[in-house]
């Protein structure tokens, strides 16, 4: 279709009005019209609240609490009468030499438990989202125990207040220091199987108990040095409220964390519970309003927003890098961060929601610590590459990650994670952390292949054998070669926008012009060379090219076969399948819009992996598939790949209904829009960097409303460019409607759907 320019300021007006009216393709209009917000943060999020009916026994069901960097989960010990709480500090973690799960992994410090004096009969919970705390009501046989607890926001400080009715007024406190090894060790012990623990694995000495100054004190020395301590004290407020004030602290090399565990407790005393309290609530309650999702499930509701709140409690932008259990660890055989998908899927959902400052802890982990990724490389290539292995400490450090065309290489997990690091530079368009940051890390992360590339006797390159999480060593791997060309891609990009004058320019066009093509059959694509799919894998690594990179996508000929292919043979072995198969499956559908199996497919997740709270695990608790269900949700209703950006681009037939307010995307757009009786009522659109805007929406006959008049290029599938400038907004309705212009919540007959419910 040859594409039709309108411009709007011209003397011409009126000519240009006609010929708009003539060819009814799009209205602009240069007054301002406001989008509303129309919500009631506090009761809204308390329809989003996690109820428990009963206590909750097991970590995959109990109350979750952080900030970042200390945690605390709340449920009945099984089989005992006392209630744990459990704590976690992710700055926790052991030091030893070898870079593996048994050397440098995060640590557990251990629980409270809360003795009654009678025996528990019954309780109840609820988890306040919008105020990030938790209450529990424990009904024993001599009275009753009411806890309010947080993890504050901001200071390094749990709390926690009981009241209590008849003879539980003497309840007691115990602290039960955990074991301090690689909670693997723990998790195969427990097993009985020893034989997957290293033989000449030495154990940490046990905690140490001691009192200084009212304050008592657990300390965890380490063989390889450094300590973590736990410190803790109680006391008798008015009304006989008894308020239980803990840090935890680790330093290393230092052997001083006692010092700054009493100096925080003290300063958490000063301030007193309602002033703490206070400054809490106040972080979170300005935390989520930065964007707004309303869904007509309250069951995808209610995930969403838990999600949000799980994501503030597990990261800051200056704290941990959130791992496989976030700040809620226990025993596992996970207890690191692991880069072959789990990383990569958590932090997904931090870009659109606009919660950026949260993901700037990914960003400092792998930015901060380029001289740990240079060793995680062998010797020989550190001059010029870096890497990660499958799975480092909350500093990069990981075992090496093999040489290709020698046994297990695993290469891309790097650039993987350096594609995240693309999108959350795409979502804010700083140039400066491009230049100076990513550039560097992309290009270190790509030099690593490069040193293995092969010209084959068809005039290709190739790639020798690499591993493809988790399935197989294979030659010209569709996992790495999807990383390759969009490394060598985005490289190339990116000199151009940063005019740089760079030597590898010629190499890396040289790569994408000769690299070869993605190994396919009649299915779809392969794992590799001459390996078909042939068997069950929960991983969709060899699909990588189809999302999220969108090498392949609904914008080339002949693409949307192929990934549709791939994907219905990739699910048609399900027999291996996990949750984050669901999740991965919902978004490649998505991207290729088709939002009834987008839905369809997320709705597995829902059937089989979820927890009562939405927490999941395989072997041991991981965080990230739920996470990245989040994603899902913002895939249905906004993407912005290839510079596009596509308003709900994959809704389901049965969501008539949807809403949102202050979503981003890639060029740094702020965008609401509502939907209504299956059509779109209106898009607004701001400019937060000036970049080119260019908007996909199902509006047929569109009116172009803003503060002036804007020159709008339409073509083909209702595609629109709009001049608009950093700082300026545009709203989108269909022509002869008279939309309200407000984002309000859809109203519900009932909410709360997660938390233990009574059977």
């Amino acid at each position: 279709m040859k594409v039709k320019v309108y411009t709007m300021n011209s003397q011409k007006r009126f000519f240009f009005y006609a010929i708009l009216s003539f060819f009814c393709t799009l209205m602009v209009d240069a007054r301002s019209i406001t989008i509303q917000q129309k919500i009631d943060w506090p009761q809204f999020m308390s329809n989003q609240d996690m109820i428990w009916e009963v206590l909750p026994e097991y970590w995959h069901e109990s109350a979750y609490l952080g900030n970042g960097r200390l945690g605390l989960m709340i449920y009945k010990e099984p089989e005992k009468n006392y209630i744990r709480l459990e704590t976690s500090n992710c700055d926790v973690h052991d030091h030893r030499e070898k870079r593996d799960v048994f050397g440098i992994p995060r640590l557990l410090t251990g629980h409270f438990a809360l003795h009654p004096k009678g025996k528990i009969i019954s309780g109840k919970m609820r988890l306040d989202l919008w105020n990030a705390e938790a209450t529990t009501d424990i009904i024993t046989t001599k009275g009753s125990i009411h806890l309010k607890a947080f993890v504050h926001a901001n200071d390094m400080i749990i709390v926690i207040k009981a009241t209590t009715e008849g003879e539980e007024k003497d309840f007691q406190w115990e602290w039960i220091a955990a074991e301090g090894n690689s909670p693997r060790y723990l998790f195969f012990k427990n097993q009985g199987k020893m034989d997957k623990i290293p033989q000449d694995y030495p154990l940490n000495p046990v905690a140490e108990i001691s009192q200084e100054n009212g304050i008592h004190l657990s300390t965890q020395k380490l063989l390889a040095g450094g300590e973590t301590v736990v410190g803790w004290q109680e006391n008798k407020a008015e009304k006989g409220e008894r308020i239980l004030w803990v840090n935890l602290t680790h330093t290393y090399p230092q052997t001083n964390a006692g010092e700054t565990c009493m100096k925080e407790i003290k300063k958490a005393k000063r301030q007193g519970f309602k002033k703490l309290q206070s400054t809490h609530r106040q972080w979170w309650n300005a935390y989520y309003p930065a964007s707004f999702i309303t869904l007509p499930e309250i069951q995808k509701e209610n995930f969403y927003w838990i999600q949000m709140y799980k994501l503030a409690s597990a990261t800051r932008g200056d704290r941990a890098l959130i791992d496989n259990t976030g700040p809620w660890l226990t025993e596992t055989p996970w207890p690191n961060a692991w880069w072959n998908l789990n990383v990569q899927l958590t932090y997904w959902a931090l870009n659109a929601s606009d919660h950026l400052d949260l993901a700037a802890s990914l960003e400092n982990a792998l930015y901060n610590h380029t001289d740990e990724l240079r060793l995680n490389v062998p010797a020989a290539y550190r001059s010029n590459s870096l890497g990660i292995g499958v799975a480092s400490n909350l500093e990069c450090m990981s075992t090496e990650i093999g040489i290709p065309g020698k046994g297990k290489a695993q290469v891309g997990l790097l650039p993987w994670a350096c594609h995240n690091l693309w999108l959350i530079y795409r979502h804010k368009m700083d140039d400066n952390v491009l230049r100076d940051q990513l550039f560097p890390l992309l290009k270190g992360a790509i030099n690593y292949y490069l040193h293995f590339l092969e010209k084959g006797e068809d005039g290709k390159l190739h790639l020798p054998a690499t591993y493809s999480p988790e399935y197989d060593i294979v030659e010209d791997c569709n996992f790495d070669l999807a990383l390759l060309r969009w490394g060598c891609q985005t490289l190339l990009e990116s000199t151009k926008r940063l005019n740089l004058q760079e030597p590898l320019i010629e190499t890396w066009q040289n790569v994408l012009d000769n690299l070869v093509s993605y190994p396919m059959d009649e299915n779809g694509l392969l794992i590799g060379k001459d390996m078909p799919y042939a068997f069950s894998h929960r991983h969709y690594s060899h699909l990588l090219a189809i999302y999220p990179l969108y090498l392949l996508n609904t914008e080339q000929p002949g693409a949307v076969d192929t990934i549709e292919k791939s994907l219905a043979f990739w699910q048609s072995k399900p027999k291996a399948l996990q949750g984050y198969s669901c999740t991965g499956a919902s978004s490649i559908s998505s991207a290729i819009g088709k939002g009834n199996d987008a839905l369809s497919y997320l709705n597995k997740l829902f059937g089989k992996f979820l927890s009562p709270t939405t927490m999941y695990k395989e072997a041991g608790p991981v965080i990230e598939t739920p996470l990245s269900g989040a994603q899902c949700i913002h895939d249905m209703l906004i993407q912005s790949w290839g510079g596009k950006i596509r308003i709900f681009p994959a809704v389901p037939d049965a969501w008539k209904d949807v809403a949102y307010s202050g979503l981003r995307t890639e060029g740094a757009f702020k965008v609401s829009a509502s939907r209504k009786q299956g059509k779109t009522e209106f898009i607004h659109i701001k400019s937060l960097a000036g970049e080119p805007c260019v908007v996909m929406t199902d509006i047929s006959d569109p009116v172009f409303t803003g503060k002036r008049d804007f020159a709008i290029k339409s073509s083909d599938n209702g595609t629109y460019q709009i001049d608009l400038k950093k700082g300026e907004e545009i709203i989108i309705y269909p022509k002869d409607a008279s939309p309200d212009f407000s984002i309000s919540p859809i109203s519900h007959m009932s909410q709360n759907y997660f938390g233990k419910k009574a059977r």
